[in-house]
């Protein structure tokens, strides 16, 4: 059984493959940049294998995990939990999700891929193999056009542009008050998952709300600004994974139409029943 992964920071997507069936399993995302090992080996051992219809770790002989996080210095440690936690694993695989998605969105082709789901990344891939990447550099210092800079965007205006209707609707659906938010994101763990949490209340009053739909396309923009454009390549469409790629189809469009690029393919998550 081979067992394939694609995990960004928010969720893990599992697609176990024995030959003549395919099953999907969720979790919390893994990031081994953000997550300690015990972490991370309480998520597989707890989340993973004890879900119903998952087989004994033993049964599983290949493992292939496509990760936010996993970089050079990094992957070594995910592939040893892993290796541990499947010791039949003759194959035991750690890339970055940037290469699982590159493999996803543009197969042989020469491209350039992005993800836009709780992170940020994108790169210029040949069809085999990443040839160019702008650095994220996360939520704090880049990310443009993540959930988690959506969501931060979206608070600082919020608070600050004098937006009383919408706030209004914003603590009475959320429940959220700026002190909650405000110890979420400094005192609490993970405040790039609570900040791209707010993506859904964006999307469903992006319709209603000029400010938020024009904040969005904006955020889209300086992706485009920041990482496309330094590939130097407007003859090659951008393919897109993840859910906020997903779910702001039309921004997303809007915004790469300014800048003067071409929407390729668009896709939800890299890993299917299909």
């Amino acid at each position: 059984m081979t067992l394939t992964a694609d995990s960004g920071s928010t969720k893990t997507t599992w697609l176990l493959d024995s030959g003549m069936d395919r099953n999907v399993f969720r979790t919390q995302g893994i990031n081994p940049f953000l997550q300690t090992e015990d972490d991370i080996r309480r998520v597989v051992t707890h989340e993973l294998l004890r879900q119903d219809g998952f087989p004994a770790a033993g049964a599983v002989d290949a493992v292939r995990f496509y990760g936010a996080g996993c970089n050079r210095a990094k992957a070594p440690l995910l592939r040893r939990i892993l290796c541990d936690i499947f010791p039949n694993a003759a194959e035991v695989e750690v890339d970055s999700d940037m290469l699982g998605a590159a493999r996803a969105l543009c197969g042989s082709r020469e491209g350039i891929a992005c993800i836009l789901g709780t992170g940020a990344n994108s790169c210029l891939y040949d069809g085999q193999r990443i040839v160019s990447n702008v650095s994220p550099m996360g939520y704090i210092l880049g990310d443009e056009g993540s959930g988690a800079v959506l969501g931060r965007t979206f608070v600082n205006m919020l608070y600050k542009d004098g937006h009383e209707d919408t706030l209004q609707v914003f603590e009475k659906e959320t429940g959220l008050t700026q002190a909650d938010i405000i110890q979420r994101v400094y005192r609490e763990a993970m405040p790039n998952r609570f900040l791209a949490s707010l993506a859904p209340f964006i999307r469903r009053y992006a319709d209603d709300w000029e400010w938020i739909d024009e904040m969005v396309v904006d955020c889209f923009r300086l992706f485009f600004r920041r990482n496309i454009r330094h590939y130097a390549r407007p003859d090659l469409p951008c393919s897109f994974v993840g859910s906020i790629a997903y779910h702001f189809e039309r921004q997303l469009r809007r915004a790469a139409n300014s800048e003067g690029f071409l929407i390729g393919v668009l896709m939800k998550e890299p890993l299917s029943m299909d």
